[in-house]
């Protein structure tokens, strides 16, 4: 901390009135914010390779040079061993998405446009970014390359597999690690972008933080890419998106693969949709052992409980990937697909989760479903008095809800022509609120395309309304029991409405008995 302190003065002309060491996020280097007595602040870091440091300055002063989102370098010691850059607050993007991923993946749309943000901007890094890149500097290696797949699989098969106690042939196993590694590698340099992009390598939510723009709205920068290296744009899609503690549904991830692929489009010549996606689940079973590795490492023989607890959200990524993909690795799947099989693996049924967002929920809305985490920009209009929105769910064989306004109801909503999960045993005792129920109709589609149509009448009849001063408006959304597609729709647009236009919503799952206000939004 002296030398810290040290390059501080000689830079700034003065000592700082505070140094404040900020907590460790995984790693040997050591991070403080230091403050002058104007209160203007920025981020010292000591680390503990020359190497890495030189790695970390060498890509940030390039990535400024291409006007990229990422820490200014400020001042940088002699020997390298500690250097100083802009201080980008205290946001993180892990920190903005906690209240989703604590409910079990249920984001919010405010959560969600910042994961879209996020995953737009990565294009503009690794391919903007590798342009007149010097390679070289790269730690602690320039290129991804075959050795570096198979060290990585071999990390895996020592860390996790051993320890697992499963037995395997060691020379079938490492063939069908050769061919992966091969895989994986070939056609680094077909002139599509794929093998010569900025690979972040360690591209995940806590290493992007967000930052205020002049209109008040969060944008992302990122910090932490001095394990970056020269290779493919995969590797970073699926590291970002199959972290195994972020529990995105599938619908979520296809909506940001497809965000991704639009965005790279804009930078580079790009496969068809089809085969980046095909590639891309090559990339994510790579991904998931060597996180396997990782968790391994860190839990079994570092005795660290909190890695040992995301072992089996892994395993679940892993069991979902073989269950969609067909790997030419046979001997590697059969494996895999017995680990995935182990009883102490398995996922315990969760009970459904609130959201610890700050609002007041009824106590039997089990998931706390609340659009918002109190920080979203909302768009205001200028009415004459305040709308307040009723959105219910009901059973068509009891009856469509009664409209106590006087004001002659709103809109009605059938949803009975969507595919039903109530007609299948695991459904049966669960409603349009749990996971399981979400993701069936989710990936099934069918009620994505018809809320689509019913965003777009409800948004131009709210801001209508609002305009004319009116004070109330209902939408209804019937099913056959009450409990899966209309109490999903109704969630759904109940959080679309309260999340555009911060007014007060309130939400009735009327066959459920679940009550639910969404205040107005403040200031």
């Amino acid at each position: 901390m002296k030398d810290l302190r040290k390059l501080y003065t000689e830079w700034k002309g003065a000592e700082p009135r505070e140094m404040e060491k900020l907590p460790g996020a995984g790693s040997n280097r050591e991070y403080y914010r230091m403050t002058d007595e104007k209160g203007q602040s920025v981020i010292g870091c000591i680390g503990t390779s020359k190497e890495e440091n030189h790695a970390f300055v060498s890509i940030a002063q390039h990535f400024a040079k291409r006007k990229l989102p990422v820490p200014k370098i400020l001042a940088v010691a002699e020997d390298e061993m500690c250097y100083i850059q802009q201080d980008l607050g205290s946001r993180s993007l892990f920190d903005a998405i906690k209240g989703g991923r604590d409910a079990g993946g249920r984001y919010t749309l405010a959560e969600k446009e910042l994961l879209k943000k996020t995953i737009k901007e990565l294009p503009n890094v690794q391919v903007r970014g590798a342009r007149g890149m010097d390679f070289s500097v790269c730690y602690p290696q320039p290129e991804f390359d075959q050795e570096n797949v198979l060290f990585d699989l071999n990390y895996f098969k020592y860390c996790f597999l051993k320890a697992t106690g499963i037995d395997f042939h060691e020379m079938k196993l490492e063939a069908s690690f050769k061919l992966l590694a091969k895989d994986l590698t070939n056609g680094n340099d077909n002139g599509n972008g794929n093998g010569n992009c900025f690979l972040y390598r360690d591209f995940q939510a806590r290493n992007v933080m967000l930052v205020k723009n002049k209109q008040g709205e969060e944008e992302p920068y990122f910090i932490d890419f001095q394990g970056g290296r020269k290779g493919p744009y995969y590797y970073d899609v699926a590291s970002f998106l199959w972290q195994a503690s972020a529990r995105y549904s599938n619908a979520l991830r296809q909506e940001l693969i497809k965000d991704y692929y639009d965005s790279l489009s804009l930078y580079t010549e790009v496969p068809s949709y089809k085969k980046f996606c095909d590639r891309l689940q090559l990339f994510v079973l790579f991904r998931t052992l060597q996180v396997l590795g990782a968790y391994g490492f860190r839990g079994y023989f570092e005795r660290k409980a909190h890695f040992i607890q995301s072992i089996p959200h892994a395993i679940n990524n892993l069991r979902e990937l073989l269950k969609e993909n067909d790997f030419p690795y046979p001997y590697l799947i059969s494996i895999l697909r017995e680990i995935t099989e182990l009883p102490r693996f398995a996922m315990k049924p969760e009970e459904p989760k609130k959201r610890a967002d700050g609002y007041k929920t009824t106590d039997n809305n089990p998931y706390n479903v609340n659009p918002s985490d109190g920080k979203a920009t909302y768009s205001k209009y200028d009415g004459k008095g305040p709308l307040v929105v009723k959105v219910y769910s009901f059973s068509y064989h009891k009856g469509i809800p009664e409209d106590d306004s006087g004001n002659g109801g709103g809109y009605v909503f059938d949803c009975r022509s969507t595919h039903n999960p109530g007609r299948y045993e695991p459904y049966k005792q669960l409603t349009g609120l749990d996971e399981p129920v979400i993701r069936f109709l989710e990936d099934d589609g069918e009620i994505l395309t018809f809320l689509d149509s019913v965003y777009k009448l409800a948004d131009a009849h709210v801001t209508r309304y609002i305009q004319r001063g009116f004070t109330s408006l209902m939408f209804c959304f019937g099913c056959t029991g009450g409990q899966h597609r209309s109490v999903y729709s109704a969630q759904h647009l109940a959080e679309h409405i309260h999340e555009k236009f911060g007014i007060e919503v309130k939400l009735e799952h009327r066959e459920q008995g679940i009550k639910q206000v969404l205040p107005p939004a403040k200031g």
